[in-house]
C-alpha cells in the first residue's frame, strides 16, 4: 500500500505550477467521474449519489492513500505525490498508457527531455524539404502545438483553406475547428476532431505555462463550442497513424490511410504522409 506520508510540500510555488496543479487536479476529477462503483466492485452507498462516478474517499481507498491528502491533491492544493502513489491512482482510474504519461507530466514527473522549455529550434532546410520529395503523395510537417512547418502540393490540395493567418503560419487544430470547409472535407468531422484535441492537450501538457499552447486553446475556446464542450473532458491521445475519409472534388469520397513520423531530436514534431487506399503497391 502506498504511504502519503513521504509526501513533502513542493515549496517553489510559481504561477506555471498552480496551473499544472489545477489541471492535475482537474484531470484526476475527470477520471473519477467515469468509473462506476459497479466497476471496481464496490458497493452502492444508502445514500443518493449526488456526482457521477466514484466518490474522493471511494478512489482513495482503492488507491490505498489518505482521503484527505488525495482532496488535498485534486483541489491543486501544494503538495507532491511520490511515483508510488501516482502508480496506485493511476491503476485505480484504470488508466492507459497515454493517460498514465500525462497523470505524471502533470504531477511533475515529465522526462527530462519532454520538460525543457524555450521556443523550438527553426526547422532546418533539409527537414522542410522532405514533404516536397514526397509529392505525389499528401505530405506535411506540424510542431506540437500543430503550427504547419513544411507541405507538399498534394497536401495543399487534399486540406483547402489550410493557410497562413496574419503573421502567424497555417495551423491544423485552427483550420478542423474554426475553417468551416474542414466540416465538408473531414466525412468523420467529430471523431476527428476529437481525436486532435486530445492530442493537443497531451501536447500542452508537456509545456505547462507555454504560451504557444495557452493562446491557442483559448482561441480554439471562444471560436468553437466543440472546444469548449470537450475540454473539460480531459480526454488524451498520442498521435498515431490511422485513417481517414475525406471528401475530394470531382473524386467523392476518398480512404486515406496516414502514417506519423516523429522528428529524430525533435519528437513533438511529426512528419504526416497519406496514401489513397486505392493505389496499389508498385
Amino acid at each position: 500500500m502506498p504511504s502519503t506520508v513521504q509526501q513533502q510540500p513542493d515549496r517553489s510555488d510559481r504561477p506555471d505550477q498552480r496551473d499544472r496543479r489545477r489541471e492535475l487536479g482537474a484531470f484526476l476529477r475527470s477520471r473519477r467521474e467515469r468509473i462506476t462503483p459497479d466497476e471496481v466492485g464496490l458497493p452502492h452507498a444508502g445514500r443518493r449519489r449526488r456526482t457521477p462516478g466514484l466518490r474522493r474517499e471511494e478512489l482513495a481507498l482503492l488507491a490505498g492513500i489518505s482521503a484527505t491528502w488525495y482532496t488535498y491533491l485534486e483541489q491543486g492544493r501544494d503538495i507532491r505525490a511520490s511515483d508510488q502513489v501516482l502508480d496506485a491512482l493511476a491503476s485505480a482510474l484504470r488508466l492507459d498508457r497515454h493517460e498514465r504519461g500525462h497523470l505524471f507530466r502533470l504531477a511533475g514527473h515529465a522526462p527530462a527531455s519532454e520538460a525543457e522549455a524555450g521556443e523550438p529550434e527553426p526547422l532546418a532546410a533539409e527537414v522542410a524539404a522532405v514533404p516536397l520529395l514526397l509529392q505525389p503523395h499528401p505530405a506535411y510537417i506540424i510542431g506540437g502545438d500543430y503550427d504547419v512547418l513544411s507541405c507538399n502540393r498534394a497536401a495543399a490540395e487534399l486540406f483547402p483553406k489550410l493557410t497562413a493567418v496574419a503573421d502567424r503560419p497555417a495551423n491544423f487544430a485552427r483550420w478542423v475547428f474554426l475553417e468551416p470547409a474542414a466540416r465538408d472535407v473531414l466525412v468523420d468531422w467529430e471523431p476527428d476532431a476529437r481525436g486532435l484535441l486530445a492530442r493537443l492537450r497531451t501536447l500542452a501538457g508537456r509545456h505547462p505555462g507555454d504560451l504557444r499552447y495557452t493562446r491557442l486553446i483559448d482561441e480554439l475556446k471562444a471560436g468553437s463550442p466543440e472546444v469548449r464542450s470537450w475540454w473539460p473532458q480531459y480526454d488524451v491521445q498520442a498521435r498515431r497513424g490511422g485513417r481517414k475519409r475525406l471528401r475530394i472534388p470531382g473524386r467523392g469520397v476518398v480512404d486515406f490511410a496516414y502514417t506519423a513520423f516523429h522528428l529524430a531530436e525533435q519528437p513533438d514534431r511529426t512528419l504526416v504522409i497519406y496514401r489513397d487506399d486505392r493505389e496499389t503497391a508498385e
